[in-house]
């Protein structure tokens, strides 16, 4: 068998992905494992947020522990000059594609996927974390509908201010615009934001919004609920979302595990629709 190139010691398998200063490829190592390794490359001085996310990324994701949630094992610096010019990060290899590329057709099986979305964003929460960026595009689900959060190059301590605006224009909560602390509510608008968009095709408006995707977020008009978009949709999963996306973090559902019980209530509801009522006794 022809070895393939080799990188800080692991086999090149294939490559996986491109971003705008980073690759990620499928790796192995001498005992046959397989990873996934995201090689990030300071090529200007304005690319250092690209190496401190992947420095981020590993520093968080490294603390976790949760199905759900994507782990990165180890990270080394490479220098020139004494300055960090390239970064690798080695992480758990994921089989599965993301939901910005295949939206659950089923109800059911969305409300479980997002159920185990709202279930590692509950433990990260839990480890004092923030994701701040959860889109369709940052989580992969297998055919099992197994679900791993990934890229927490945007990830912080509950209660950061940052120092700019970071997040995704069609998911970006009010607070994230308006550099406020960062909390689990953020999340929760962003995951509400995502639900939004795996159930109607389209995106809620958001106080920067990209395309044509809506208007201000002060703008009178309100969101059309999904449901009204759907009628299919159970009511319980209309009004979550609703309340997710809602401009004030105290409006919102308090926490995770309160936005996976709602969940909960939807699948019952979806339940009974989907089984046919008990014969009459003769």
């Amino acid at each position: 068998m022809v070895r393939l190139l080799e990188i800080m010691g692991y086999d090149i398998v294939a490559t996986l992905g491109e971003g705008a200063r980073s690759t990620i490829y499928a790796v192995r190592d001498k005992r046959g494992q397989i990873y996934a390794m995201k090689h990030v490359v300071k090529e200007k001085a304005k690319d250092q947020r690209f190496i401190d996310q992947a420095v981020l990324e590993h520093k968080v994701a490294s603390q976790l522990n949760h199905p759900s949630l994507r782990r990165c094992y180890k990270m080394v610096r490479q220098r020139q000059l004494l300055r960090v010019t390239e970064v690798f990060v080695l992480m758990e290899m994921v089989d599965g594609v993301t939901l910005e590329r295949q939206r659950p057709k089923d109800l059911i099986h969305l409300c479980q996927i997002c159920g185990k979305i709202a279930d590692g964003l509950e433990s990260m929460h839990e480890e004092g974390y923030v994701h701040a960026d959860i889109k369709p595009n940052n989580v992969l689900v297998n055919d099992d509908y197994n679900v791993k959060i990934i890229d927490f190059g945007q990830s912080c301590h509950t209660g950061t201010v940052k120092q700019r605006i970071q997040g995704t224009p069609d998911y970006i909560a009010p607070e994230q615009v308006r550099r406020k602390a960062i909390t689990p509510g953020t999340d929760v608008f962003n995951l509400g934001a995502t639900m939004y968009w795996l159930l109607t095709g389209r995106h809620i408006r958001t106080m920067i919004p990209k395309g044509n995707s809506g208007l201000d977020q002060n703008d009178p008009e309100p969101i059309t609920t999904p449901i009204a978009l759907r009628p299919d949709v159970p009511a319980a999963l209309s009004a979550l979302v609703m309340q997710c996306v809602e401009t004030k973090v105290t409006d919102r559902p308090e926490s995770m595990g309160r936005v996976r019980d709602r969940l909960d209530l939807a699948i019952g509801q979806l339940e009974r629709r989907a089984s046919p009522p008990p014969a009459e006794a003769v």
